[in-house]
């Protein structure tokens, strides 16, 4: 067996969390990047990627363990890639969260701000996501103890979660904590139901076998949707299975399959078809309904979304009088969210199915006064476009991780609206974002928010005014 070329370090004290879920150390100056590990444990860590000013590595034993430790209450957890603060009490999460921000801002834009504001938490710290995605396979995932302890371990299909950094590898998942029954009910089920009659889990590698994801989301007035993604086309046993679904949960109101034929897992080109029940659900939030279909995209943590959108709206500072432009609006929510105390709403969202639902959505809550645009925002957002807008006075900007296009930055500052309000699930491209805009704008409020508990993910809500 080859030698592991790399150091392994003997009693490094974790000082801090680090970005990514990591938490990290230092050796002879160098920091070491160390996975499930809190301030204050004092571990032995053997070195994988060595890098000129920083390292990677895992535990090989733990000498003292943080009295900052917390009991995680999932029995996937650090296996499952998901929720890796679970060792870590609520409270922590959050203080690290309002310090990342901070760092952010201030270290990539180099931005002058004002004291931010406490961060927002999360009422529900388990149970709050609406939407789950889980991906099939022939085996399931064993773990490093399961194969340490030597015994016989059978190749059973698996129905759960991906492997950290393996596309191929599946982690079987018996209960996960994020989202509402009967979600793990109905997976747990659907396996079962697949096992038993002989359907066989997709293979990512061999493009083989019929069963490929199951998709479920919860909606806060109580709907349920369930998405079955097929590798192929086959009529009776899509029939089964559906059949199966529909008569072993009732409750489903709607019931949604996909042929996915292709070596991605990407579903925004195929089409979905509705089995039983309604083509959406229906999620609330202060009166106002939103349809959700399955393509579209709905903050998954309801509670907190209204949260968001409060903070969004108030930093929009509306009197009822004003243009307000909402920037990759998605199905339309902050547009119509804050369309009863502005002039005009015009939202713009690259995928066409979401500004459908964002229209539908106007509609089925009597707003009369937002148009929508779908398009690719560099493309749309144009001096032209705002020439047949009218000029905005307030731009909500609600970006993907990457952050808003050089080029769309440059048509806000040429639109010059009163304020800007910018909405990231990225502080880091936020910051940098911000940057672009700091000659003309100048930040007055920061409020962090909570979406993801036991996550590092964190979203900030940025209010600028023109200098």
């Amino acid at each position: 067996m080859a030698r592991n070329r790399h150091p392994r370090i003997e009693g490094l004290h974790i000082t801090s969390l680090a970005a990514e879920g990591n938490a990290m150390g230092k050796w002879n100056e160098i920091v070491v990047f160390v996975p499930m590990t809190v301030p204050g444990d004092v571990v032995n860590v053997q070195i994988r990627t060595k890098r000129r000013r920083y390292m990677e590595g895992y535990v090989t034993e733990y000498l003292e363990l943080s009295p900052l430790r917390t009991t995680p209450f999932c029995a996937h957890f650090g296996v499952c890639g998901g929720c890796k603060w679970q060792n870590l009490p609520y409270a922590e999460q959050l203080a690290f969260k309002q310090q990342q921000v901070a760092d952010q801002l201030t270290r990539i834009g180099h931005l002058e701000l004002p004291a931010i504001s406490p961060i927002l938490g999360s009422a529900k710290t388990d149970h709050y996501r609406n939407k789950l995605e889980f991906t099939f396979a022939p085996r399931r995932w064993k773990t490093y103890e399961e194969v340490a302890r030597g015994e016989e371990i059978t190749d059973t299909p698996a129905l759960g979660f991906h492997i950290p950094g393996m596309f191929d590898k599946i982690l079987d998942i018996d209960c996960c904590h994020l989202q509402p029954e009967p979600s793990n009910e109905i997976r747990n089920s659907l396996r079962q139901f697949c096992i038993s009659e002989g359907l066989e889990s997709y293979d990512i590698r061999q493009h083989s076998g019929l069963m490929r994801n199951v998709i479920i989301r919860t909606a806060s007035t109580g709907q349920i949707m369930v998405i079955v993604v097929f590798a192929y086309e086959d009529s009776e046993s899509i029939d089964k299975v559906m059949g199966f679904l529909k008569e072993r949960f009732p409750q489903v109101s709607s019931l949604i399959y996909m042929i996915n034929d292709k070596l991605n897992d990407s579903l925004g080109d195929r089409e979905p078809i509705v089995y039983a029940g309604a083509d959406h659900i229906v999620e609330q939030m202060e009166g106002l309904k939103f349809k959700v279909g399955p393509k579209s995209f709905y903050q998954t943590n309801s509670d907190q979304a209204y949260e968001l959108y409060k903070v969004a709206r108030e930093f929009a500072d509306l009197t009822g009088n004003e243009v307000v432009y909402d920037l990759y609006t998605g199905t339309g929510t902050i547009a119509n969210f804050v369309a009863a105390k502005a002039a005009k709403v015009v939202g713009v969202e690259y995928v066409e199915e979401a500004i459908e639902d964002a229209k539908v959505n106007s509609a089925i809550n009597g707003i009369t006064n937002t148009t929508f645009y779908a398009g690719d925002m560099k493309d749309v957002m144009n001096d032209q476009f705002v020439e047949e807008n009218g000029r905005p006075d307030v731009i909500i900007l609600d970006p993907p991780r990457a952050g808003v296009h050089e080029d769309v930055i440059a048509t806000i500052l040429r639109a010059a609206p009163e304020r800007i309000v910018y909405v990231s699930c990225n502080p880091a491209t936020q910051a940098r974002d911000l940057a672009l805009m700091d000659a003309q704008y100048k930040i007055v409020a920061v409020q962090p928010v909570d979406m993801f508990p036991h996550t590092h993910h964190v979203e900030n809500v940025v209010k600028l005014i023109k200098r």
